[in-house]
């Protein structure tokens, strides 16, 4: 399975960092392609590409606030959760998400 996503906390700064952390981790023990955008203080880092996007089979946003550029992920499987859920349980959490891909 290929994820591309979003982690941003209140602060921007821990939360995001600890959340793109986990998922990534857990993505990669999986088995599974991730690349994990973070949006906080400091603007965005690690910027998802178009093609990223394209090629994705799902989407996760890890957030405890707004975040910018939705609009991207148009016609896309968006799954949105708070931070501290891809931070306690990042392999429930995909496991979960690729068996109801799996329907």
């Amino acid at each position: 399975m290929k994820i591309v996503g979003i982690a941003a906390c209140t602060s921007g700064i821990a939360h995001t960092y600890i959340a793109k952390e986990k998922l990534v981790a857990a993505a990669k023990e999986l088995g599974h392609e991730v690349n994990i955008e973070t949006q906080g203080t400091i603007g965005t880092e690690d910027e998802l590409t178009a093609q990223q996007i394209k090629d994705a089979d799902v989407v996760i946003i890890a957030a405890d606030i707004k975040v910018g550029g939705k609009e991207r992920f148009r016609g896309k499987r968006v799954v949105e959760v708070p931070t501290h859920i891809a931070i306690k349980s990042p392999k429930a959490l995909i496991n979960k998400i690729e068996s109801e891909l799996n329907k």
